[in-house]
């Protein structure tokens, strides 16, 4: 079993998917796990009728129509169809919908990540790669870019959303419990990318934190 430990090294940490924080990134582990067990049972399917093969045995144990047609082919893409129904079914999750749910944006330059969210009493703020959000909460965010293309990605909130540059891209996301979480761009965008990362403050609701404002810059509207 020791041979197992690294694998599992990978599934917990501040940017770890196998360890979600909110119902978006749940289901994104969700369908990595489907797709790992429907990988592993196809491979051991195709090991099996190689085995048979070998050894001359598939006509003995049920023909070829049973395994070419009945396992190689319709199990196969019944687990194939599955799991697209799946992924499609987890990507709706992340779609915005009109009902009022609190927004922020996500500004992006080379390289750091501007963020305005509404303050305590609904005033927009601006902070620098800090996000703050309430726990328990459903926000849509607006992601933006100002020069090249880069990507907004906490791992533990939801999948990886480009923001592009003239593009106001959506997402939804929710953080279940108050805590500190990390962030990062996942597109390559010159040599700073690899120091473009960002923290999210999950704050319980209505308890405000002190919020590291930069008051240089001029805030854009976002709904309370």
């Amino acid at each position: 079993m020791g041979i197992f430990v690294p694998w599992l090294a990978g599934c917990g940490g501040p940017l770890s998917t196998l360890d979600p924080a909110g119902p978006s990134s749940g289901v994104v582990a969700g369908l990595w796990w489907a797709m790992l067990i429907g990988a592993a049972v196809i491979t051991a399917l195709v090991w099996l009728l190689l085995a048979l093969a070998w050894r001359g045995d598939a006509t003995r144990a049920g023909g070829e129509r049973l395994w070419i047609w009945g396992l190689g082919v319709g199990f196969t893409m019944s687990v194939l169809v599955v799991l697209v129904a799946y992924g499609v079914w987890v990507g709706e999750r992340i779609l915005t919908r009109d009902d009022g749910a609190l927004r922020v944006a996500a500004h992006a330059r080379q390289w750091g990540w501007e963020f305005t969210q509404p303050g305590p009493d609904g005033t927009p703020i601006v902070t620098q790669d800090v996000l703050y959000v309430p726990a328990g909460r459903p926000f849509d965010i607006e992601i933006t870019s100002s020069d090249v293309i880069h990507s907004f990605w906490v791992p533990r909130l939801g999948g990886k959303m480009d923001a592009v540059p003239g593009r106001v891209n959506l997402a939804r996301l929710q953080a279940d419990a108050p805590e500190v979480l990390e962030g990062l761009c996942a597109e390559f965008c010159g040599v700073g990318h690899s120091v473009m990362r960002f923290s999210v403050i999950v704050y319980p609701e209505g308890a405000f934190p002190e919020m590291d404002v930069d008051a240089n810059v001029a805030g854009t509207e976002v709904s309370p």
